[in-house]
């Protein structure tokens, strides 16, 4: 051992001064802090976790300086949040194994940040019931809005990832939806949803008949 070196790790409770020993020929490693870590997990899950719902880059460092008494620079945190995105994409274009007999199909409306403002973005999501009986997330894609054309490359994207074994498909009566599946799933069956049928059957009923159903 040749002497030692100095070196910094930002936690949650500040940064913290980590004296390195200097070996002749190998590295140090350690079990507990990974070989040139500089934050702690829990500050890099933070970190992404504020960058991912729309706050500044300048506000994250002002953020990062008040909680640990260091700021961490806007390249820090876009390089994390590169990171991220490249696992998320890997876990999204994965490959689909087995058979999935049931699969529910819906989009949802979320904000995003777009050029510094806020949009409304539709994603598309397929849950699937394997021959175990347990689900799993099938597929998240974000389209321009939830019509035919969007719905068409999602499914298209589906059969292309190896879905198969598909012989219910559950979902609302969304525009262009039903046609699609005929397009790539003629095999299966389709059945309307029925918590969507009873929310578009409680929007055409009067307030009064409403609330006098829940109460009988």
């Amino acid at each position: 051992m040749r002497g030692a070196t100095s070196a910094k790790l930002q936690t949650k409770a500040g940064e913290v001064n980590l004296t390195v020993p200097r070996l002749r020929k190998l590295p140090l490693e350690t079990a507990i802090i990974e070989r040139y870590k500089r934050r702690e997990s829990s500050v890099e899950e933070a970190l992404i976790e504020m960058y991912l719902a729309g706050v500044s880059m300048r506000r994250v460092e002002d953020i990062t300086e008040a909680l640990w008494g260091t700021r961490v620079s806007a390249s820090a945190v876009s390089g994390m949040a590169q990171k991220v995105y490249g696992q998320i994409e890997q876990w999204r274009s994965r490959k689909l194994t087995g058979e999935y007999a049931y699969v529910y199909l819906d989009g949802i409306w979320l904000k995003r940040s777009w050029g510094g403002e806020m949009k409304n973005v539709a994603v598309l999501i397929a849950i699937g019931v394997d021959a175990e009986g347990y689900r799993e997330v099938l597929g998240v894609a974000e389209g321009t809005k939830e019509d035919a054309a969007s719905w068409r490359n999602f499914l298209r994207s589906l059969k292309e990832r190896g879905l198969a074994g598909v012989r219910l498909f559950i979902s609302d009566k969304c525009l262009g939806l039903v046609d699609s599946l005929a397009e790539f799933y003629p095999e299966a069956s389709w059945q309307r949803c029925v918590v969507h049928w009873y929310r578009n059957v409680m929007t055409a009923v009067p307030q009064g008949r409403c609330e006098r159903s829940r109460r009988c």
